[in-house]
């Protein structure tokens, strides 16, 4: 087991937890989903991932550790938050794993902020409204006694900053407008992504498959690489897997993960042309 660094990073009014694990090679950032924290959406990933090289990982905004502010979550408000703690730790650049919400915010970074990214995996986040699923507005209507009982009931009630379950209920309201906050990237700015980038999707999860074909398609991707070459992103299509159960799959991420991130740089990536 890797030892384990610990501590708060004061960014943009939160103290925000972090922490770091393993050593060597490009830091590894880990961003979370909504309602999950570290130990509940990496906690049986981080062991393998940290056993080659540094994760860091990290509590957003009223998750975990992390107090709440007065401030709802939007995915630049998360993204600025990730660049400030980056500058506190005095990383100049990482590899971004996120997931749901954190993959949203890693789609923020290799946007917008791709000097800061050297490879991206992303996770169960639509990069264009047109993806969600219509059943997916129920998570605007979510009240605490849906979730009595739950792990994410118990961690937050036993790990935050505010314990109860009024806050509780506030970090519900603020998930249920998050993807008003998220930002509708066009087809140009996808196709100009140039980190390289792995997509995982579940075959049931909360977006349609066919985006996820969609935006690897913008990429560069469905092609027949034995003629014109492999692109420098990836698409895997996780089966037997729903979005909520999005990394249960541990053997198979660690193998997606730590295959993705190993292999060698491909040759400096290029905007696709239309």
């Amino acid at each position: 087991m890797t030892e384990k660094t610990t501590g708060y990073a004061h960014v943009n009014g939160l103290e925000m937890y972090y922490e770091i694990h393993g050593e060597g090679g490009t830091p590894l950032l880990l961003l979370h989903g909504g309602l999950f924290n570290i130990d509940l959406q990496f906690g049986e990933l981080l062991p393998h991932l940290a056993a080659t090289r540094q994760v860091i990982a990290t509590d957003f905004q009223a998750h975990g550790r992390t107090n709440d502010i007065d401030r709802l979550l939007t995915c630049p408000d998360l993204a600025s938050d990730v660049v400030g703690l980056l500058e506190h730790l005095g990383v100049p650049q990482v590899d971004v794993f996120g997931f749901s919400v954190g993959g949203a915010v890693a789609q923020h970074l290799v946007i917008d902020h791709p000097e800061l990214i050297r490879k991206a995996i992303i996770s169960s986040a639509t990069f264009q409204h047109a993806g969600d699923r219509p059943e997916n507005s129920a998570v605007g209507e979510m009240k605490v006694e849906m979730i009595a009982g739950t792990p994410m009931e118990a961690d937050y009630l036993a790990k935050s900053p505010h314990p109860d379950l009024e806050h509780l209920q506030t970090l519900l309201d603020k998930l249920g407008t998050f993807n008003q906050g998220v930002p509708e990237w066009t087809d140009e700015q996808i196709r100009g992504i140039t980190v390289p980038t792995l997509i995982t999707v579940g075959d049931n999860d909360n977006y349609k498959l066919e985006h996820a074909v969609k935006v690897y398609q913008l990429l560069g991707g469905d092609v027949n690489a034995d003629f014109v070459g492999l692109p420098p992103h990836q698409l895997a299509v996780v089966p037997g897997s729903t979005h909520f159960f999005g990394l249960a799959r541990t053997d198979l991420f660690r193998e997606l993960v730590l295959g993705f991130l190993d292999a060698p740089m491909p040759e400096a990536s290029q905007p696709v042309t239309p």
